[in-house]
């Protein structure tokens, strides 16, 4: 598959671009303790993170990638203000960006490329995690889990950008680390970017069949023929 007709390209976050779980962990890890649930560790976080905060909850309080029918709603939504506050007094100080993130973004917004941000986390805290890293300059637009009413694998978000943009699905690549990501790519009828090393429940990302697949984000440089 060629990529010469890409103009925009859709990027995941965590998993993808940021290492969020160890924050992510000790937000999710006090929000349970506090409602009296057992501690949990981060490699469980790693298995349950990438379908959004209420899903990751959902998962903690089960300890299980299947969330409970059984939980009371009510507790879910303490669980979800929480969360909301660990997670936001944290500083997001332990979650670095993965390594060739940065300067790939950099040369791929030098190159003239559109850059976009399509993530299940919560929006309201992404723009200070891009702050912090110094990337929010590069993105014409930031897609969080809540401004539509359904995240990925719903490929709304990637439409939304297509009509905005007035793209063909041809000329927007999805570049994420999860099932989730590549199955939005697929329901939007765009070309996709895997990458290894992200959060995908333990199942290796080759198995949702993206079209391109790679150990680290720079290699996308070499695809689109961009000097590194």
């Amino acid at each position: 598959m060629s990529l010469e007709k890409i103009k925009l390209i859709a990027f995941d976050l965590d998993g993808t671009l940021l290492d969020s779980v160890p924050d992510l962990f000790v937000a999710v890890d006090q929000s349970v303790q506090a409602l009296g649930y057992p501690a949990i560790t981060e490699e469980q976080v790693r298995e349950w993170v990438g379908n959004g905060a209420d899903v990751l909850l959902g998962r903690a309080m089960s300890r299980s990638l299947e969330v409970s029918e059984d939980l009371d709603p009510e507790l879910r939504k303490k669980a979800r203000s929480l969360f909301n506050d660990f997670y936001a007094s944290c500083g997001h100080t332990r979650s670095p960006l993965y390594p060739t993130v940065f300067e790939t973004l950099i040369k791929l917004h030098d190159a003239g490329y559109k850059l976009a941000l399509v993530t299940n986390k919560p929006g309201v805290f992404v723009p200070e995690i891009m702050e912090q890293h110094k990337i929010d300059h590069l993105f014409v637009e930031v897609i969080g889990g809540e401004d539509f009413p359904t995240r990925k694998p719903d490929p709304i978000a990637l439409n939304w950008l297509l009509e905005k943009y007035e793209l063909s699905a041809d000329e927007m690549l999805m570049v994420g680390d999860s099932k989730n990501d590549i199955l939005a790519a697929k329901n939007a009828n765009c070309p996709s970017f895997a990458l290894t090393y992200g959060y995908n429940h333990g199942e290796p990302i080759s198995d949702s069949k993206p079209d391109f697949i790679a150990d680290e984000l720079a290699e996308l440089l070499d695809i689109l023929s961009i000097s590194k």
